[in-house]
């Protein structure tokens, strides 16, 4: 069985985007039932040392189709532009990144096999076949960043669960 580059990756990625796309509707609706400032989830955070909600919702399109981005050009750094400040901004950076993935060419993605791809921060460079950077630096950063989203809500009281975070799953047929 031949199992493609594309396939293991982009559309988990749309299934879990999309799923996070309700997340935020369901954040605004939250935070306008409870007449709570939509900064009350926007900037909140699981520790003092970590990142906001609004930039884990970032990191999902740059660990998404910033990677892909990243591996056309065959490097990839840090995105380190503000994340969107409200509901509107963060629904429209995954929207626009959903549009993006779901017009990638699949063969496009199976094509980058092999391909060289760095990471730079600073000084710091890795170095990286396309697939190695895709499934084992991307992919784990973006699950990473969807996953501290979503316990982000919860922790703030969503009432949300497991099927809001995976969204609806690919079935036969």
């Amino acid at each position: 069985m031949t199992f493609s580059l594309h396939a293991a990756i982009i559309p988990s990625q749309v299934q879990i985007l999309r799923a996070s796309a309700a997340l935020i509707d369901k954040a605004e609706a939250f935070c306008a039932e409870r007449n709570l400032s939509p900064d009350t989830l926007i900037q909140a955070r699981l520790a003092d040392g970590m990142l906001p909600f609004a930039y884990q919702v970032k990191s999902m399109a740059v660990h998404s189709l910033g990677a892909i981005e990243g591996v056309r050009k065959g490097v990839f750094g840090p995105d380190m532009t503000p994340p969107p400040s409200d509901f509107a901004g963060l629904k429209m950076r995954l929207t626009e990144t959903l549009a993006g993935l779901e017009a990638i060419d699949p063969a496009e993605v199976d094509g980058f096999l092999g391909r060289d791809m760095r990471f730079e921060f600073g000084e710091r460079r890795m170095e990286f076949l396309a697939e190695e950077f895709l499934l084992s630096f991307s992919q784990p950063n973006f699950y990473f960043h969807a996953t501290t989203a979503y316990d982000i809500l919860r922790w703030k009281g969503l009432p949300i669960g497991k099927r809001d975070f995976a969204g609806m799953p690919r079935l036969k047929g």
